[in-house]
């Protein structure tokens, strides 16, 4: 421990200062004492996972004190270094379950003296494997910056005239480029370039009229980055501006994250930490600039060559990238601090493109109805569908679209993270070892599945052999979905989401946890963890759900429409899940089973288009200004589909397309119950 003066004002304050170092990370810092832990690992980057926004309620940022002699840290760790056991600690341990021996919450941890820190892989934020690809698309090119080679007239002492003013009477005469102007920044490259060359260069120009960039000699290479940049995942397509064909992509978890693992937490966080929006926009901007890195040296290109990039993303993301604060779509009534289109120099966000690069990011449509809808509109096109289309772009934040050549409605509905696998007891996001498919047999209950990373099914031979030294675990968004549907289609769940008990007889599957049942999907021998579906699960999957169908029954509402012909799912989660199972849950709205598919990345899809095709922007941004928005919150409604929607798959909807495929359960007889009331259970 050592004390630090701080300057305030003319005086200095002694400050006790703690060093503390986390392994397996070797990151290290200097605190405050009484500074939490989790607060340091924030500070420092270092991934501790943590869903409830540092309030003690999820356990994921658990940690251990390393306790011993560190020589090369210069540290004597002992738990004494930090604070006692809290309360908070002693009620989750209540709650759940006690928290292992050494182990702490990190968010309700605070730092006493120098410390060494070891965060344990089940706390850490594992490398998600992002599933964003770009997807193949006809798209005209008219990209919004060209490249145009001209050889300028060399000085003459009796035509006085700069070297500038000859270039664009150059490109004027040679393309048809009147009325140029020129970023003062070009002036110092502009001579030596016109030398090198031999009086032939290379401009960059754009549809504005603005000469962007100068090269010496003839220069045909020219990139553009498509980015969707998601609450999770941001994800990158490198384009050749004159061909556009996509050379190359990156992707990679939003470092967000680590503030916040849903939209509103990092709202919250921000709400509580004012200095934590600066954080977040300097994370994410350095972020976009190591993907770029990534992605053009997969062409053995140079971060020069990136004139432009086009750029979706949900209103928060939005924000939070422009340096602007959030924190008033935290509340209603959701201001925007702008719905329009926004194209500045990329230099402003200290994007690390060419100089003169441009960065274009597509308009928002509402508060919470972000640019990246604005992408999946203009990729998939529904004002020039004959048939009722709804879009869905599934997330923290559920964004809908309904409509069709006639009329377009737009909406958002707040699902929260549990199709992403947080707040869900075994749930994760979706990496190598989660379980992504589920099958359960109606007759003896059990189940088989497939985890992401093997694809071979867990009743397959060889199944454990093809997972890796982690083995199985948790599961994830599709995963989820996938279990729920068939216990309800096995009968293990009522309509209402009640798991029945009575089972019990027929299936050590069924197992008692406190006043509740669960299924047990896996009970490891030495491939991973326990997996437990709890009826808390069950809960937050039917709240989840719930408020997606209500947001999509307002919209048919005020559509007048009682039919949806088409549906797309768009985003990571809409491509991987079962549109059956989906549907079996009561996820989307009943409607011919080969009328619902995947979209795909829509909203990357739509970058690149807006990228490559100049005058999609004007579309997209006109469209925009055209859509009816639908506030959820203010719809009395809401709150009755919602309720209806609770049951599975929808307590007034009947489904009939649906159960005409698909065999519905049928409900149980009410087992007899004791002379209390209160129905028999068996403790496993």
């Amino acid at each position: 421990m050592f004390a630090a003066a701080v300057g305030v004002g003319r005086s200095a304050l002694l400050v006790e200062m703690v060093k503390v170092v986390f392994t397996p990370s070797g990151r290290r810092g200097s605190f405050p004492v009484n500074t939490p832990l989790l607060q340091a690992a924030r500070v420092l980057g270092v991934d501790i996972d943590s869903v409830c926004g540092g309030r003690g309620l999820c356990g994921r940022c658990q940690i251990s004190c390393a306790e011993g002699s560190f020589p090369k840290h210069q540290i004597e760790s002992t738990r004494a270094s930090l604070s006692p056991l809290c309360a908070t600690e002693i009620k989750y341990g209540e709650r759940k379950s006690p928290l292992l021996d050494g182990r702490r919450l990190s968010c309700h941890t605070l730092l006493l003296d120098d410390v060494v820190i070891d965060v344990p892989a089940e706390s850490q934020v594992h490398r998600q494997i992002v599933r964003k690809a770009a997807e193949y698309r006809d798209i005209a090119l008219d990209p919004a910056i060209r490249l145009y080679y001209v050889e300028v007239d060399a000085a003459d002492m009796h035509v006085p005239k700069g070297d500038l003013q000859r270039l664009i009477e150059a490109l004027d005469e040679g393309w048809q480029l009147p009325d140029l102007r020129c970023d003062s920044r070009l002036l110092k490259t502009l001579q030596p370039a016109l030398a090198e060359g031999h009086r032939g260069i290379t401009a960059a120009v754009s549809k504005a009229k603005n000469i962007v960039a100068l090269w010496p000699g003839l220069r045909e290479v020219a990139y553009g980055i498509a980015v969707d940049v998601g609450s999770t995942t941001i994800a990158v397509d490198l384009c050749d501006l004159t061909s556009g064909e996509v050379l190359g992509s990156a992707s990679a978890m939003n470092p967000q994250i680590r503030f916040g693992e849903d939209l509103m937490s990092r709202v919250s966080y921000v709400m509580m930490h004012p200095e934590g929006a600066e954080e977040m926009t300097r994370a994410i901007r350095q972020a976009l600039n190591k993907l770029f890195a990534e992605v053009v040296a997969q062409v053995n290109g140079t971060l020069d060559d990136i004139l432009e990039v086009s750029l979706v993303a949900n209103p928060i993301m939005h924000h939070i990238l422009l340096g602007i604060s959030p924190v008033e779509l935290g509340g209603a009534p959701f201001a925007l601090a702008t719905d329009a289109a926004v194209e500045i120099p990329a230099r402003e966000l200290e994007l690390t493109i060419n100089g003169g690069g441009r960065l274009y990011i597509l308009p928002c449509i509402a508060g919470h109805v972000g640019a990246d809808t604005a992408g999946v509109i203009l990729s998939e096109e529904p004002q020039c569908q004959d048939q009722m289309t709804l879009l869905v772009d599934v997330g923290t934040n559920a964004e809908i679209v309904l409509g069709n050549r006639q009329r377009l409605l737009a909406c958002s509905s707040p699902t929260g993270p549990a199709f992403e696998g947080a707040q869900i007891s075994c749930g994760q996001r979706a990496a190598a070892g989660a379980v992504e498919r589920v099958r359960i047999d109606p007759s003896s209950l059990e189940p088989r599945f497939r985890v992401i990373g093997s694809h071979i099914w867990s009743d397959q031979p060889g199944f454990a052999a093809s997972l890796d030294q982690r083995g199985v675990t948790g599961i994830c968004g599709s995963g989820i979905i996938e279990v729920v549907a068939e216990m309800y289609l096995a009968g293990i769940v009522s309509e209402d989401g009640v798991i029945d008990g009575a089972l019990r007889a027929r299936s050590a599957r069924i197992v008692e946890t406190g006043r509740t049942w669960s299924y047990l999907l896996h009970d490891p021998d030495d491939d991973g963890a326990q997996l437990l579906i709890t009826q808390s699960d069950i809960r937050q999957i039917q709240l989840a759900k719930a408020a997606l169908y209500a947001g999509i029954k307002l919209l048919m509402d005020h559509m007048g429409t009682p039919d949806i012909e088409r549906i797309r799912l768009a985003g990571a989660f809409g491509s991987h899940i079962d549109v059956q199972r989906a549907m079996v849950l009561g996820l989307i709205p009943d409607c011919a089973l080969d009328q619902v598919s995947s979209a795909g990345n829509a909203a990357g899809t739509g970058a690149r288009i807006a990228l490559l095709n100049h005058g999609s922007r004007e579309l997209i941004e006109s469209l925009v200004k055209r859509i009816e928005k639908i506030e959820t919150a203010l719809e009395p409604k809401f709150q009755d589909y919602f309720v209806d929607a609770m049951a599975f798959p929808n307590k007034s909807d009947a489904f009939p397309k649906l159960f005409s495929k698909v065999v519905r359960p049928q409900p149980r007889v009410p087992e007899a119950v004791s002379g209390s009331g209160r129905r028999r259970r068996r403790r496993v």
